[in-house]
């Protein structure tokens, strides 16, 4: 199988071409999820799913729909070692997660709050006699960064260099370019592997309190796991830890100028909201599809799948269905249900960032509003001119705020 046979093309399926169209595509998912909510597409041989029911199926039945797959939508390169949580599924599963979840633990999250706060409390220091900022440049993109690479034990100063190699490892590939952002991120992975191969040598020998210290030390299986192991991990924890939450802080921004103006304000004469609306930006502005495979034919969806198919999981889509959330093309933060979004995963893939991704926004939110009487969109704001190609379709590679 070459390498764009294993890659899903998710623009492919979708046909959505535009920037605009691919960061608002709501009201196509709408029309697919209610007149045609699991089709077929012939020329990936993918299924799409697009219910909350569905999704929420595929997310957790492992038995029928496994994470241990050639294809995928991801387009991080493979890490294949045994402690790749990616690309297997329980009961050796749990043996895998255990181990990266273990190198949370010495570090409840609760003894890393201050540390985020004095991060956030930095960031906001260096903004507040400006009168326009980028909010990705000065908030979202730094803060997750820093926090991810200060929990890892690699040197925090390194993050502009680490986000960069982030971005090349998460570009979506397309039919037109593959080969072109496929050696771009053979080449990052090179200078990301060789960047952090040293810092594990020197933890091996000399370890720490922090996560790579402590995948030195664990053991898997009985043994302990190698130094490329190690490397490897660490880059996906660095990876995944700064992208999905740049994402949550980049939206949570776009949604209170944008989606819900006025927000802001009753966030900010009650803080106790601001959980609430971190989880109604994840529900309602991530797209976040994800992939599994059908280990056996089944009609489970009242179509014939075949085993060794592959299935999408529409995740921003199954986050608009009326059946489980009433109105759900409005954004409300005061929705009773709106943390059963699906957009961290379900089941025993679900993604283990998640708190400490929900900890920052909280953290940089709260500050934020606390310090800043109001934000307004800077003047001539064109959305197309600040979105960029990323793994859920569109992000925001920039978003100039006026401050009051």
């Amino acid at each position: 199988m070459s390498s764009i046979d294993q890659t899903i093309l998710l623009h492919e399926i979708s046909k959505l071409k535009s920037k605009q169209a691919q960061w608002e595509p709501y009201a196509w998912y709408k029309e697919v999820r209610e007149n045609n909510s699991v089709f077929y597409d012939t020329e990936q041989d993918v299924w799409n799913v697009f219910s909350y029911e569905h999704a929420k199926r595929v997310l957790f039945d492992h038995q029928l729909f496994s994470n241990k797959k050639e294809r995928s939508l991801v387009t991080v390169p493979r890490m294949d070692n045994r402690s790749n949580v990616n690309f297997v599924d329980p009961p050796e599963h749990r043996n895998r997660r255990a181990l990266l979840a273990k190198a949370f633990t010495p570090r409840a999250l609760e003894v890393w709050e201050p540390r985020i706060q004095a991060v956030v409390n930095e960031l906001i220091m260096g903004i507040e006699d400006l009168t326009t900022i980028d909010v990705v440049e000065k908030l979202a993109i730094p803060l997750p960064v820093t926090v991810i690479a200060d929990l890892l034990g690699v040197p925090s100063k390194d993050w502009a260099r680490i986000k960069f190699w982030s971005d090349i490892i998460f570009l979506p590939y397309a039919k037109d370019t593959y080969d072109d952002i496929a050696a771009q991120k053979a080449q990052v992975m090179k200078e990301f592997y060789e960047y952090l191969y040293p810092i594990v040598l020197e933890k091996r020998k000399h370890p720490v309190d922090d996560i790579i210290s402590d995948l030195t030390k664990a053991e898997l299986e009985g043994e302990k796991l190698t130094d490329e192991e190690v490397v490897m991990s660490a880059i996906g924890l660095l990876g995944a830890g700064n992208e999905t939450t740049t994402t949550l802080i980049s939206n949570v921004f776009y949604s209170m100028l944008f989606d819900k103006p006025g927000v802001y304000q009753e966030v900010r004469a009650d803080l106790s909201l601001v959980p609430n609306l971190i989880e109604e930006v994840l529900r309602f502005r991530f797209p976040a599809p994800m992939d599994r495979k059908v280990t056996q034919d089944t009609d489970v969806f009242g179509h014939p799948m075949k085993q060794g198919q592959m299935v999408v999981a529409w995740i921003g889509a199954a986050n608009r269905d009326e059946a489980q959330f009433a109105h759900a093309e409005e954004f409300d933060i005061h929705r009773p249900n709106n943390q059963h979004h699906l957009t961290f995963g379900a089941g025993p893939h679900f993604c283990l960032g998640a708190p400490l991704a929900r900890m920052e926004a909280r953290i940089a939110l709260a500050s934020f509003v606390k310090r800043f009487a109001n934000i307004e969109p800077a003047p001539g704001f064109e959305l197309t001119e600040h979105l960029t190609d990323s793994a859920l379709g569109q992000s925001l590679k920039s978003l100039p705020i006026r401050l009051a």
